[in-house]
């Protein structure tokens, strides 16, 4: 595996060379581009010089252990620290989802159990509001529907990063979001005490950097406007300002009411179209690709259930990496981190695994 590094090697000094070049930041996607491939290729590089290091310190403490016994103390521990950069390396130079360093537009669905879920909508959203605070990332709300008690039936946010490194990006961390989370717990509509089981949906795409990325042609848009209403369907805007897209080529809908203006909304529905259209583009690439390339955890059934909140016992259960912990409370404030941690490390088990079957 580690036979390719040399060409990274000779391609980061390419991009620092590239970073240079006063043109490049003349034009701010591409920018946006080459900063993201350099933080890439540093990491790596960094993680090869801290290898190749430890093999040499290895190596020789190994040669001055021959004739001194105190050297031969310190090979253990060098060892340890050259079987540790190894890892590293090695995790570093599987393949990234080359949208890892996008920013992300997360939708959150009320699903089965009627007015408790979309309460346990409005808790995720909670959520993921303070996990995304926690790692200083900017967030928008671009839609919300609310329901009679206060959660919400459907709730669309953009997520934003502040950093160009693909390993810190919000699609890098959030990608494993997506698919049907479940809670059980006693609803506050609940008058004799059960526990009830409902469902959630979460759904995560990559947002389009530029909308030249996705290209649409006007001609396959059908969009209509119309009175924007809240809970209960009651108006809440005396003018057409709501906004229906529709993209006619593959059925996709996006609606939009939560600004005043008719232009605002139909900007913030388009931004919802193009990540649908980048995601399905992006699922029809995954349908072809080896089982090597495709995220192992990510999969592309939005119905599976990924996870369970249990708030009586406190224990929140991640059926796909096997992760439970009994700090529900903690989690439902943001901290999502070890959750999202087995996930990447689920992932790169699975595609190491893949690569090694293949070779």
């Amino acid at each position: 595996m580690f036979e390719s590094v040399q060409t990274l090697i000779d391609e980061h000094r390419a991009v620092q060379e590239e970073l240079s070049d006063p043109a490049v930041h003349a034009d701010a996607s591409r920018a946006k581009r080459v900063n993201r491939r350099y933080a890439e290729l540093s990491r790596i590089v960094a993680a090869y010089d801290a290898w190749h290091g430890a093999e040499e310190d290895l190596a020789a403490a190994r040669e001055l252990a021959k004739e001194d016994d105190a050297f031969a103390e310190e090979v253990p521990a060098l060892e340890q620290r050259l079987a540790e950069t190894q890892e590293k390396l090695r995790r570093l130079l599987i393949p990234r989802d080359p949208d890892d360093a996008r920013d992300v537009i997360l939708e959150i669905k009320a699903g089965e159990g009627g007015a408790e879920s979309a309460l346990f909508a409005a808790d995720l959203l909670r959520m993921y509001l303070q996990y995304a605070a926690s790692r200083g990332w900017k967030t928008e709300l671009l839609e919300r529907n609310e329901s009679d008690l206060g959660g919400y039936k459907d709730v669309q946010i953009a997520i934003k990063g502040s950093s160009s490194d693909p390993a810190q990006g919000v699609w890098a961390h959030l990608k494993y979001e997506g698919g049907v989370h479940r809670v059980q717990r006693v609803p506050a509509t609940e008058s004799q005490g059960r526990i009830h089981t409902s469902t959630t949906g979460v759904l995560v795409f990559p947002e389009v950097d530029e909308p030249e990325e996705v290209q649409i042609d006007p001609n396959d848009l059908k969009i209509d406007v119309f009175r924007s209403s809240g809970p209960g369907g009651q108006s809440v805007n005396t003018t057409d300002s709501a906004v229906r897209i529709t993209h006619v080529p593959t059925g996709i809908v996006v609606s939009m009411q939560n600004e005043k203006s008719q232009l605002q909304n139909r900007e913030a529905g388009m931004r919802v179209l193009r990540a649908r259209l980048l995601a399905k583009q992006q699922e029809e690439r995954d349908a072809a690709a080896s089982d090597a390339r495709r995220s192992q955890i990510r999969g592309m059934d939005r119905s599976e259930r990924i996870r369970t909140y249990n708030f009586p016992e406190n224990r929140i259960a991640d059926h796909r990496t096997g992760y439970k912990a009994y700090n529900l409370d903690q989690v439902m404030d943001g901290a999502l981190g070890p959750l999202i941690d087995s996930a990447i490390a689920a992932d790169e088990e699975a595609q190491l695994a893949a690569v090694g079957s293949e070779a």
